[in-house]
Parts: structure tokens; sequence; C-alpha cells
């Protein structure tokens, strides 16, 4: 039985980093011209009213995007993520926060194709409500691991992919690892974004030593942890590990990760980038 609801987390020091790396591979890949297959593997609702009941219930919003709102950085890519959660809102109030799917949204033009999976039912229900519209947005209640071994290789030789489940079931951290490889190997020149939650440390340790032993090349790193590691707390860091990522990817994640730091971040907090394995 599914039980997590991404409207309890939406806007959280995780979202911040996730939706920051993701708004920086979306706008390098939409830089050219040629379509492009977006696929995003466990959508959520896809848009989120912070004044909600699940938001409220938690208010983990009031330690990510809220500690952002007013903060000017000298940094592009920091203020581009913040200008763009800024979009979202009709007033200069933070009132709603958007998940991947409208993010994503953001960036897909005409010719790009954006394919949303989501298997809750309540929020696959509102994933349709938030997404719908534009021909080139497809939704659909199918489990987003083989969704995506199947739409490989896209038509448009192009492709961007997060996966992004909830990791409540264990074997999820096996199969994200599992799927890369079957995608990998049907598209290896396709842009891979993969968040994950540091609960366990141990198994994002073994996550990481599978990916550089499967003979990927070009994996990124990029870890945000607002308090050290723990086994007693729950989550305590998220990051994402990115295959084939823009170029300049981890000069930007370089500068912005130490400013995420020092305002999200309790003084145990610290960040990682980090090349995995080499080009």
């Amino acid at each position: 039985m599914l039980s997590y609801r991404h409207s309890f987390h939406a806007g959280n020091p995780a979202d911040v980093l996730k939706h920051l790396v993701l708004a920086q591979v979306l706008g390098y890949q939409t830089l050219k011209d040629k379509p492009l297959d977006y696929i995003d593997t466990h959508s959520g609702a896809g848009f989120f009213e912070l004044a909600a009941a699940d938001a409220q219930k938690t208010q983990e919003y009031q330690d990510g995007i809220e500690k952002l709102w007013q903060h000017t950085s000298k940094h592009s890519a920091l203020n581009d993520y913040i200008a763009l959660i800024k979009s979202f809102n009709q007033t200069a109030n933070l009132e709603f926060y958007p998940g991947s799917p409208k993010i994503a949204e953001h960036f897909l033009r005409r010719q790009d194709k954006g394919w949303f999976f989501e298997l809750h039912p309540r929020d696959l229900l509102l994933l349709e409500e938030n997404m719908q519209g534009k021909r080139s947005i497809r939704v659909r209640g199918e489990n987003g691991f083989a969704g995506l071994v199947g739409l490989l290789p896209p038509a448009s030789r192009r492709a961007c992919v997060l996966i992004d489940p909830p990791y409540e079931v264990k074997d999820d951290y096996d199969t994200v690892i599992t799927t890369l490889m079957q995608a990998y190997q049907r598209f290896a020149t396709g842009t891979y974004m993969i968040w994950y939650p540091v609960v366990d440390r141990s198994r994002i340790d073994n996550m990481e030593q599978d990916l550089i032993d499967s003979g990927m090349r070009n994996i990124q790193l990029f870890e945000l942890a607002t308090k050290a590691d723990t086994d007693v707390h729950g989550m305590t860091a998220s990051g994402m590990i990115v295959i084939n990522p823009p170029w300049k990817s981890k000069q930007v994640m370089d500068e912005v990760l130490p400013e995420l730091v020092s305002i999200l971040s309790e003084s145990s907090g610290f960040y990682r980038s980090e090349q995995l394995v080499a080009e």
C-alpha cells in the first residue's frame, strides 16, 4: 500500500537541492532547438499549497524555501532558482511550491515531450489536474521504473530523466540502480538524475559503489546535509546523482552548496560535490 505523499514535505531542504539541480539541467538541455524527452518516474501531485493541512502539519518548507525567500545570492544559479519558485506565486508572499513536474513544464517547449508517472491514486488525480492543457504532456498511472525503461531510446534521441522514488519500500535503493543500468544500456547518452535521502548512510555508500562499479561514465554527486549523519533522527541529508551532467554543473554546485549549508543547515551540516566517475 502506497502511503507517501510529498505534500507533507514540499519546499524542504531536499526539494531545494533537487529542484536547483533539475532547473540547471533542464535549462542547459533546452538551449538547443532539438526536441527533448523529459521523464519523471515518481511525479507526485506536482504543485502544493503551503497553507494546506499537509504542509502545515510538518512545516518543513520553513527550513527550506522560506529561508531563501528574501535571500539574494552572488551566484546566478541560486538567484534563478529562487526567481523560478517566485514565478509560481502571484503575490510577494510564499504561498505555493511547485513540484518537479511543474518545474519541468516551465522549461519544456512545444517540440519537447514530458512523461510523468505516479501510482498513488489521489496524487495521480491531482497530477492530472495540475498538468492538463498541453498536448506534449503525458501523465500515466503506471510504475515509473518500468515506464522509464519502456520509453527508451526516445524518438527524439535526447532524454532527461528524474528518478525520484520515496524509498518507503527499502527495495527502492536496489531498484533505482537496476533500473538505471537497464535505462543506460538502452540509451547511454541520456542525462539521468537520481534523488536520494540519507537516513542510513550505509545504503548510500552501497549505491555509490554500485554506480562506480557499473561501467557508466561521467557521474557527479551533490549532497546537502542540514545536520550530521545519525541513526536516530530520520533524514539528515539528501543528494542528487547526475549521469552525463551539463559541463558546468560541478562548478556551479561547488559555488552554491557552501552557501546553502550556511543558510539551511545546523552547525554540524555539510555538503558534498564529487565527480564519482570520470568522463
